[in-house]
């Protein structure tokens, strides 16, 4: 694994709170870890939080709640936001994107904490790998195993 792929892996692995493993092979895969995350994620200037809120403004004025859900889920396991910050955010992003787009955000919110308190009253912690899991077979359609 040449360093760039090294790097883009490691701060997608902290961008996200998860244990990705290298997946050779895919053209996707390699532009977003290399690029994506080796070379943008990785820049100076702006905080993982800063980078956070810019990331869920952006894919709740597109209206992926699949990728809000990545995004809270990490925000929340990586302490960059708490659940009242995030549905501050849905109250303020609502009057720039509308309701339906906002309410989503706040939808996504509560579903994320709701399993999350539900895992930890299981005594059970963020399984890191269920969530690449997750991930992966929401934009793939297969998981890590199959790949």
């Amino acid at each position: 694994m040449d360093e760039l792929r090294r790097k883009g892996l490691a701060k997608m692995n902290e961008v996200y709170a998860w244990e990705m493993p290298n997946m050779e092979g895919d053209e996707y895969f390699d532009l977003t870890v290399d690029h994506l995350f080796g070379a943008i994620w990785t820049r100076p200037g702006l905080s993982m939080r800063d980078k956070r809120l810019m990331t869920l403004t952006v894919v709740t004025a597109l209206g992926l709640q699949d990728l809000c859900e990545v995004q809270v889920n990490a925000a929340l396991q990586n302490a960059e936001l708490t659940e009242d910050e995030l549905k501050e955010m849905a109250v303020f992003l609502t009057h720039y994107v509308g309701f339906p787009l906002g309410s989503g955000l706040n939808g996504v919110v509560s579903r994320v904490t709701a399993k999350r308190k539900k895992a930890a009253e299981k005594g059970a912690g963020d399984d890191k790998k269920a969530n690449v899991n997750d991930a992966v077979k929401m934009h793939t359609g297969k998981t890590i195993h199959d790949q």
